[in-house]
């Protein structure tokens, strides 16, 4: 295969895996800090149970998205040392500001989060844990920054072909770095709501109920219900962005080949790029230009404007469906899930909703990859968009090698995410030496029970 191709192939492989992990440590950091709120301030040993429990989630996650961050990074100078060449003036300190601030923040206090509940004051422990949750998000805020800036770059001036900063406000903050932060922050609380919910529905079911299953059930089916309207508010908004700054993204995530005003929404098609037209297109007449400018005439440029600098048509079809189609099924199970569970006096979901929603508890990473493969190939055939093309800044390195690397990284990565989703499996499913005797019995002495988190699991997971 083409080296550029299987180069390409290696850095999507890479960033699929990490990106998986973020998801979850960045709205889960904020999740257990209210469980640890909920235990101080109600004394409930339920309330304790469940943060033990999600502080060795967030634990094992942590580890593996810091792994998976290093080997990622290294392919900027192995696979694309052109884009340091040509925009490290600007990407450079943008991920010298995550190291120095965010990174530095999470692995400071982390230490003190997983094990130091017992070893000191109860405000220190929990400002420790503040602060960890804080860094994720601030990590999130920095190569959201990035990604943005090479999506709708602003600021910028080319000099002898190198981009250097002239404004590190309109830099930082360019025209799309709102909308997909908002976006990234969403998606990460309702991968954590449908992990949340899905955990617990899987322990109802196994008969290994614990005393704080249903509260996390609870909290899980609340967060969803109240986040999903939400992202497709962000949604919407990022939509009309994307629409102005990248319209022939839009023009393929919609299979518009060419420009018309009431353009339909496509629920199924098989776009052919070479006869350019959709096969066995099913839509609704005028819902894209609706929801896309808001006027059911609004007019959406075709793809035949684009010719040579448009994305891949399919990739970007396909997946924002599958974004969408997750989404759909998030809010259903979300706002059903909640009012049944209400509806029982929050005790129990019938069993094919707790079966539905066991299989919904990794959802959030299927449309987080479907929507990230969206935004990222949407930028092609640029690395930044309009400035860049993808292929200048690639290095010439064998086929032969990154196919090796590529088959190398594929099987740890496949090892590793088989070993994390039975990992959390076993955990889930284990009840644990320092569970409270009685479902639901209060604990009001804060600290009393030992403290066991994610070391043992991550060892345990790599052996």
């Amino acid at each position: 295969m083409d080296p550029f191709i299987l180069a390409r192939m290696q850095f999507a492989l890479n960033i699929t895996f990490h990106i998986l992990f973020p998801t979850i440590t960045i709205a889960l950091g904020w999740v257990v800090l209210f469980m640890l709120w909920r235990w101080r301030r109600t004394g409930e040993s339920a309330w304790l149970a469940a943060y033990q429990f999600w502080t060795k989630v967030f634990a094992l996650s942590f580890a593996l998205g810091v792994v998976s961050g290093v080997t990622m990074s290294f392919q900027f100078g192995t696979n694309w040392p052109g884009f340091m060449e040509r925009a490290g003036n600007i990407a450079g300190p943008l991920l010298g500001y995550e190291v120095l601030t965010a990174f530095f923040l999470e692995a400071g206090f982390l230490g003190i989060m997983l094990f130091g509940r017992e070893r000191v004051s109860p405000r220190l422990h929990f400002i420790a844990t503040a602060t960890v949750a804080f860094g994720t998000t601030l990590s999130a805020f920095w190569i959201l920054s990035l990604n943005s800036w090479m999506q709708t770059p602003a600021g910028y001036e080319m000099r002898d072909g190198v981009l250097h900063a002239v404004d590190w406000w309109a830099v930082i903050f360019n025209p799309s770095f709102p909308y997909r932060l908002a976006h990234k922050l969403l998606a990460s609380g309702l991968t954590v709501a449908f992990l949340l919910s899905g955990l617990s529905a899987w322990q109802m079911l196994k008969g290994v109920e614990r005393a704080e299953t249903r509260r996390v059930m609870r909290l899980g089916l609340t967060l969803g219900a109240a986040l999903i309207p939400l992202q497709i508010l962000a949604g919407d908004l990022h939509g009309l962005n994307t629409l102005k700054h990248q319209p022939a993204k839009i023009a393929a995530m919609e299979g518009v080949w060419h420009t018309e005003r009431g353009a339909p929404m496509l629920l199924f098609a098989l776009p052919d790029e070479h006869a350019k037209e959709n096969r066995l297109a099913i839509g609704i007449p005028r819902l894209a230009s609706l929801i896309l400018t808001h006027d059911a005439e609004g007019e959406i440029r075709g793809l035949d404007e684009f010719e040579g600098v448009h994305p891949p048509v399919k990739p970007l079809f396909f997946g924002f469906r599958v974004m969408v189609g997750m989404g759909v099924l998030m809010l259903g199970f979300a706002w059903g899930g909640w009012w049944l569970f209400r509806r029982s006096g929050w005790r129990r979901l019938p069993r094919a909703w707790l079966w539905g929603l066991s299989l919904m508890s990794f959802s959030g990473w299927i449309a987080t990859v479907a929507g990230w493969y969206v935004t990222e190939i949407g930028r092609q055939p640029f690395i930044v968009h309009g400035l860049l093309r993808t292929q200048e800044v690639a290095a010439h390195n064998p086929g032969s090698m990154i196919a090796a690397s590529l088959a190398g990284y594929a099987t740890v990565y496949l090892a590793l995410l088989i070993a994390y989703v039975a990992a959390i499996k076993r955990m889930a499913e284990k009840c644990p030496a320092d569970a409270p005797a009685h479902l639901g019995q209060d604990d009001p002495q804060p600290g009393s029970a030992s403290q066991g988190v994610g070391i043992t699991v991550i060892s345990r997971t790599f052996a």
